[in-house]
């Protein structure tokens, strides 16, 4: 389910949008303030933010431009200024998109749901540098190239990926691609299925840009 927080000091406006957005399946957290809204957003795994520019307690761009790469969420504003120059201030602070008051509730509704379909279809996509996961597919390409990989192949570079830029123990890797389905594998066998990833989608598997090992402990994604 996803997650939605509305920032707006407005409370009859704040609990309107809230309820209808709850009508439509949504798990949805209020603030009142910008403070209420950072703590919210940094101890909270969000998918969208609604977000006022006027608060009581300062601006909704600052809190914007700071919260904005703790997460992958959407930012859209509510804004009762809708001249060019908000706009391009919004945008500047990392906003996705803006909804001018008074709005209407389904205007919005349709806005928040597009917005997050399309977000759920970004997701489905991985690329990083020559490499390029489409998780819905299950396919891995090369330069463009269609990669072949067994299933134990794919289910290991997925779980890399999925942790990139965060070192995963050699035990974890056992225990969710092997003993999660009932078999009891040697070590080796790790080591053996990551020199045939290896072989498939790195350039030079003695100075490997994809799956590094981090000695002692286990393997990390890209740099």
């Amino acid at each position: 389910m996803n997650k939605i927080l509305i920032v707006e000091d407005d409370k009859i406006l704040n609990r309107g949008v809230t309820f209808a957005l709850k009508k439509e399946g949504y798990d949805v957290m209020c603030a009142y303030s910008k403070e209420e809204g950072r703590g919210i957003i940094l101890n909270n795994k969000i998918d969208f933010l609604l977000l006022d520019i006027n608060l009581p307690d300062g601006s909704g761009l600052d809190l914007c431009k700071e919260i904005r790469d703790t997460g992958d969420f959407k930012i859209v504003f509510f804004t009762a200024n809708d001249t060019e120059e908000d706009m391009l201030k919004g945008f500047e602070n990392g906003a996705d998109d803006y909804i001018s008051k008074p709005f209407s509730i389904e205007v919005l509704k349709r806005k928040v749901n597009a917005m997050l379909r399309n977000k759920q279809r970004d997701e489905s996509i991985f690329e990083y540098k020559d490499l390029k996961i489409d998780f819905d597919k299950m396919a891995v390409y090369k330069n463009n190239l269609d990669i072949s990989l067994s299933v134990t192949e794919y289910r290991l570079l997925e779980l890399l990926v999925k942790n990139k830029g965060k070192v995963i123990t050699k035990e974890i890797i056992l225990d969710k691609i092997w003993d999660s389905r009932g078999s009891f594998v040697y070590e080796n066998t790790l080591a053996v299925t990551i020199r045939r990833l290896r072989k498939k989608i790195e350039d030079d598997a003695k100075n490997c840009k994809y799956i590094i090992t981090v000695f002692g402990i286990g393997y990390t994604f890209g740099e």
